[in-house]
């Protein structure tokens, strides 16, 4: 590796940990503290970090990898993934900020347990484990992506991108907690922003412009470059269906419980969505750009998902490439951090302490919090051990999980009174199971998986409503308790 970006990467894991170092010191002894940074979160940071966190190590890796193989047709998960992010900011943000304050809720668990009355804990230790469980599968698709990285990039070992990666994500997360993550997060999204719009601009300049990139790309394959070639209605609601994921994330919808006001929100997303839409349209471009430089240059390209780091090594000063190299690292460390504080938070807050040790002091709780970012990032390297993981099979996965069992409840228990705590709970399991039973089933249909076939977020995200509406309807009405709360969370909002 040469001297300039050995030089640039070491430079990005000093500010990486130098943050956290600060956040430390900066930040409460508490849990409320380490888990939301106190409320205090400004609305760009909040953007940037809900961004950062949401675009992985796909959006550099993945994502082109998918426009590098199949063209203008992956841009159907970027629309439907644009659109999911706005209605995002749209719907819960506001609400979710509001109600979390007033029922003073830490975590998303908490968060339900509060919203149904739940004195049972049933929705929290239900929540708590579905987080658990998909949290280490997305947090081992950030691991793979590092270690992919270092073998690509940098001629190491995959396992020693595996181990490098996750301990520096680690110290800094363990130590500054929620602060840590926004700010780093922050600088990490800046990084992202600038390397996607830097990389598809010099490669096409590099191949004579515009036209004569796109007429390479036409004289290789002109059905790149068609939107519909090759897929059907079923293929674009499956890509479209992504967006449907955002409602129930819990790593970036927790950016809104820590937001500094409810006021704030329209400008984070204004911040948000304009940071999205062109880090996105640069990741599609990096891909589509690279069939045509990679046919022109002759390189044999093994794995479509490297085809930012080919770039970044051939077109770039080996300076510029440290920085376009800690742009990938940046991705994967903003989501790997995010999904480590939010499981470390349901272990140690929602399970640990509502069931061990009740009695556990902020000190205590603090400790095992950091603990378990340590623990699950153990578990997440001994799942990335395969070699042969697709990052954007990882998350999709995981992605839609997450989008199935909590999205729909999520927008009901937000928006409407009469939801029951019964109904939450037969609408987390259905999502939950639906999308596993989707994914593993021995099922085929004409030689196709159930998954190859339809997007598992359609059905899952479908049947989780059904079954939220139904059950509702059939079991005994909130509390006058509950409906208050809820009139109250309204007028809050518009207040």
């Amino acid at each position: 590796m040469d001297a300039y970006t050995l030089a640039s990467l070491a430079l990005y894991f000093l500010v990486m940990l130098a943050i956290g170092l600060y956040s430390y010191q900066q930040s409460e002894a508490d849990v409320a503290g380490f888990l939301l940074a106190g409320r205090k979160v400004s609305p760009a940071i909040t953007a940037l970090s809900a961004g950062a966190s949401d675009m992985s190590g796909w959006m550099l890796m993945g994502l082109p990898g998918a426009m590098y193989i199949s063209g203008m047709s992956s841009t159907w998960i970027a629309i439907g993934l644009v659109i999911g992010a706005f209605c995002n900011y749209l719907l819960v943000a506001p609400r979710l900020r509001v109600y979390t304050e007033l029922a003073d809720a830490l975590t998303i668990p908490d968060y339900f347990e509060h919203r149904f009355l739940d004195s049972s804990h049933t929705l929290r230790i239900i929540s708590a484990i579905v987080i658990v469980v998909f949290f280490t599968l997305y947090t081992s698709s950030g691991v793979v992506a590092g270690g992919k990285l270092f073998e690509s990039a940098f001629g190491m070992s995959y396992y020693t991108g595996l181990y490098v990666t996750t301990g520096v994500v680690v110290a800094y997360t363990m130590f500054g907690g929620f602060m840590a993550v926004s700010m780093t997060d922050f600088v990490q999204g800046c990084i992202m922003f600038i390397a996607l719009i830097l990389v598809p601009v010099v490669a096409i300049l590099n191949m004579g412009g515009v036209s004569n990139t796109f007429n390479q790309i036409e004289a290789i394959n002109p059905d790149l470059l068609a939107m519909l070639s090759g897929t059907s209605i079923l293929a674009i609601i499956s890509s479209m269906a992504w967006g449907l994921g955002y409602f129930g994330q819990p790593h970036i919808i927790v950016r809104f419980m820590a937001i500094r006001s409810v006021k704030e929100v329209p400008v984070a997303r204004n911040i948000g969505m304009g940071w999205m839409i062109v880090s996105i349209i640069g990741a599609l471009m990096v891909g589509l750009t690279g069939v045509a430089f990679v046919a022109l240059n002759k390189i044999e390209l093994t794995d479509p998902e490297t085809i930012f780091i080919v770039y970044s090594q051939i077109l770039f000063h080996p300076l510029i490439t440290g920085f376009l190299l800690a742009a990938i690292l940046a991705a994967i460390m903003s989501t790997i951090s995010s999904q480590l504080l939010v499981t470390s938070s349901s272990l140690a807050g929602d399970l640990y302490h509502r069931f061990l040790r009740k009695e556990a002091t902020q000190k205590e709780l603090l400790l095992i919090s950091r603990v378990c970012v340590a623990l699950v990032a153990i578990v997440a390297i001994g799942l990335a051990y395969d070699r042969s993981s697709s990052i954007l099979s990882l998350v999709s996965n995981a992605w839609a999980g997450f989008g199935s069992a909590f999205g729909p409840v999520i927008l009901f228990s937000l928006f409407w009174s009469n939801m029951t705590r019964l109904g939450a709970i037969a609408g987390m399991i259905t999502g939950a199971f639906v999308v596993l039973i989707w994914i593993y089933a021995p099922v085929n249909i004409d030689g196709q998986s159930l998954s190859s076939l339809m997007y598992e977020m359609v059905p899952g995200f479908i049947a989780a409503s059904a079954m939220i509406w139904i059950v509702s309807k059939i079991t005994t009405s909130p509390s006058s308790d509950i409906l208050e709360r809820h009139e109250k969370v309204t007028v809050l909002i518009h207040k």
